[in-house]
């Protein structure tokens, strides 16, 4: 298939108009447990029991840190359910928006360059970046490049 800019960028409009109605989300799973109370007279200490349950619990790992809570059956354990589920679709359009954006980036032109002086002086702004250590003064350099084209990309 013949995709065209004109396309592609139809296409992330609709994605993004997609992820505008994304609803409620919250990362995470939903396990299934079964624990064992610890008391010796009870019928989960006996050998082959699964234990007390099942107990719903809503798992996430934010910056490294866990978090759990117990889920009560019912309006809250399906509240979670689906904010999971709105998070998995977040993802994937997120996913999706980025191809997108990938095979857009790859259709559009390499800007030309008009002169000699304007081709050395994109050649000293590329030296300056590349001995600079961070990522985002590298890309500060092409915003000035684009700026002066009046190209506003960034």
């Amino acid at each position: 298939m013949d995709e065209t800019i004109e396309s592609l960028e139809k296409k992330r409009g609709d994605l993004y108009r997609e992820l505008q109605e994304t609803r409620d989300f919250r990362r995470g799973i939903i396990s299934v447990v079964y624990r064992k109370c610890g008391k010796k007279n009870c019928a989960c200490a006996k050998e082959g029991h699964p234990g007390h349950g099942p107990v719903h619990l809503w798992n996430t790992t934010i910056k490294g840190k866990s978090y759990a809570k117990s889920l009560k059956l019912g309006p809250e354990l399906q509240k979670y359910m689906d904010e999971i589920a709105n998070h998995r679709k977040f993802v994937e359009l997120c996913e999706e928006i980025v191809v997108v954006n990938e095979r857009i980036c790859d259709l559009r032109p390499v800007p030309e360059v008009k002169d000699d002086q304007e081709l050395s002086e994109l050649k000293k702004n590329c030296r300056i970046c590349s001995s600079r250590s961070t990522k985002r003064n590298r890309t500060d350099c092409w915003k000035v490049f684009y700026r002066e084209e009046g190209n506003r990309r960034f």
